[in-house]
This record gives C-alpha cells, sequence and structure tokens, in this order.
C-alpha cells in the first residue's frame, strides 16, 4: 500500500525524471513552445518507470513500460503540434539510459585487470557480466518502447499529418 512517503518519493523522481529531460531537449534546442511538452514526457516516463519500480523491483520491465508510454504519448503529441515524434522521445528518453550499470561493467572491468587478490576474478567477473546484461536488456527494452509505439501507430499518423 502507497504511503504518503511513498507518493511524495515518486513525484520527486518524476519531477527530476522531467527536468533531465527538459535539460536535454534544450541541449537539442527544441523549439521553446515545445520545452513543457518534453518535460511533460519525461514526468510521465519517469513516473510509469518508478511507479512500476516500487510494485515490480524489476528495471527492464519498468524501463519498458515507460518507454511505451513516452512512445504512444509522443506519436499523439507529434500529430497535435505538427512536428516529429522524434522532437519529443529523444530528451524524454535519454535520461533512462542505464549509466549506472554501464559505469559498472567499466568499474569492475578496471578492478578485475589490476585485481591484487588472486581469490576474486570470479566475483569480479560475475559483476562485469551482470551488469553488463542488464545495460544491454535495459538498452532493448529502450528501444522496443520507442519503435514499437510507432510502428503500431506512427505510420498511419505519418499519412494523416501529410494530408
Amino acid at each position: 500500500m502507497f504511503r504518503l512517503d511513498d507518493y511524495i518519493f515518486l513525484l520527486n523522481q518524476a519531477i527530476w525524471s522531467g527536468i533531465a529531460a527538459l535539460g536535454f531537449g534544450i541541449l537539442f534546442k527544441i523549439p521553446k513552445r515545445l520545452i513543457l511538452t518534453v518535460f511533460f514526457l519525461g514526468f510521465m516516463g519517469g513516473l510509469v518507470k518508478f511507479f512500476v519500480l516500487f510494485y515490480q523491483k524489476n528495471i527492464s520491465i519498468a524501463t519498458l513500460l515507460a518507454s511505451l508510454t513516452i512512445g504512444f504519448i509522443a506519436i499523439l503529441l507529434a500529430k497535435r503540434v505538427a512536428k516529429p515524434t522524434v522532437v519529443f522521445i529523444i530528451p524524454a528518453i535519454i535520461p533512462m539510459i542505464p549509466g549506472y550499470f554501464a559505469y559498472q561493467v567499466v568499474l569492475n572491468i578496471h578492478k578485475f585487470i589490476f585485481l591484487r587478490d588472486k581469490s576474486l576474478p570470479s566475483e569480479v567477473l560475475n559483476l562485469i557480466f551482470y551488469n553488463g546484461f542488464m545495460t544491454l536488456i535495459i538498452l532493448f527494452a529502450i528501444s522496443i518502447g520507442v519503435s514499437l509505439p510507432m510502428l503500431i501507430v506512427g505510420k498511419d499518423m505519418s499519412r494523416r499529418l501529410k494530408d
């Protein structure tokens, strides 16, 4: 059951996801009138991701569902403002890239190379492979979550935009 602290934590994470998306939107020089839209997409992606993480504890499923949410909402918003969906999706999805797991891979490779205690190589190798596979699985979840809505709805939507 959700407590007040859980709601505050969830909203905090979602707001920071929106701010991160906003920062990438500004970095990629999206039109000024679309800044709040990119914030909203990042916020919704963060809300879905951390809500699912709260219940499921599975980051790959949470990332997939959040990416799907961003993809479908971006398609609807792109139709409304007559802009390409990529303008909305890219800044909102970048904060979901698994930097922590990739960093852990590099850190553990460094530990493995300079290992002084020869009794720990299997532990370090396990961490390298675990974090590496988690990085790949999350990246696959992001790419599926972004491309699936465009495959389902996007083709029809692009025809309507041309008319």
